[in-house]
């Protein structure tokens, strides 16, 4: 660079969003708040994009090329299943760093039982209530609008990112992942990064990756400008690191 020029400024950290944006759903305006706040207390710039599933599916998932990370949102039943699931498997496949919350962490349980457990026919009860596997059931009681405390695991990239256990996190769900799967599922590298008081299953993260973690809790719901979210931090520097080792 020659002498007294200025370096090109550092492009922003782009960030996908998978799922169909409803601004009547308070969980979708807090996703968008969520990331712009947090890129502004790491003293970054963020391009946050939705891109819904269906476009998704009928577009394909290679549109998600230009993404630094990828949050796969609240709201199921998405429009397109195929969609979400697509996304999930690119950004697993090419080690992009993904945090998906509530229906985000029902859809990645569903993917990587399909492809990486080889649940092949592996389903949600909210949209194939008869299919065989329902890998992802009713909960016994709905949560949502309830708050629980999570114990998480010593060594994973969720118990670093809040350096704190147990915590304390909303729902907004009613469906969360069958426990009668998660022994095949862990066996096959998932690992249950999080339990409620009654051992359940609440976030879950595949290791080797950047960031892969996804939580049945809503987050960024509690994340706010003057503290944001330690998991939507540990995410979007993921991202961050990710946009920056671009040539």
């Amino acid at each position: 660079m020659a002498n007294g020029s200025t370096p090109l400024a550092t492009r922003p950290v782009r960030i996908g969003v998978v799922g169909d944006y409803h601004e009547a759903n308070e969980t979708h305006r807090a996703t968008t708040a969520a990331l712009h706040h947090t890129a502004h207390d790491l003293d970054a710039r963020v391009d946050v994009t939705w891109m819904g599933t269906a476009g998704l599916e009928r577009h394909g998932v290679d549109v998600l090329n230009r993404f630094d990370g990828l949050f796969v949102a609240p709201g199921s039943p998405y429009e397109s299943m195929r969609g979400a699931l697509g996304a999930i498997e690119f950004a697993r496949r090419h080690a992009v760093p993904l945090l998906g919350t509530c229906a985000g962490f029902q859809h990645v349980v569903i993917e990587y039982a399909r492809n990486a457990a080889g649940i092949v026919d592996a389903a949600h009860q909210e949209t194939d209530p008869d299919a065989p596997c329902l890998v992802v059931s009713a909960l016994t009681c709905s949560l949502v609008g309830q708050t629980f405390e999570v114990d998480l695991v010593p060594g994973t990239r969720t118990a670093a990112a809040y350096a704190s256990t147990p915590i304390t996190e909303r729902y907004y769900c009613n469906f969360g992942l069958n426990r009668e799967y998660l022994e095949p599922l862990t066996a096959a590298g998932l690992v249950a990064a999080g339990v409620d008081a009654d051992g359940e299953t609440r976030v879950i993260e595949v290791l080797g990756l950047p960031f892969f973690v996804a939580t049945l809790f809503v987050p960024q719901a509690s994340s706010a400008p003057e503290a944001p979210h330690p998991l939507v931090r540990a995410f979007l520097a993921a991202a961050e690191e990710r946009q920056g080792s671009d040539p």
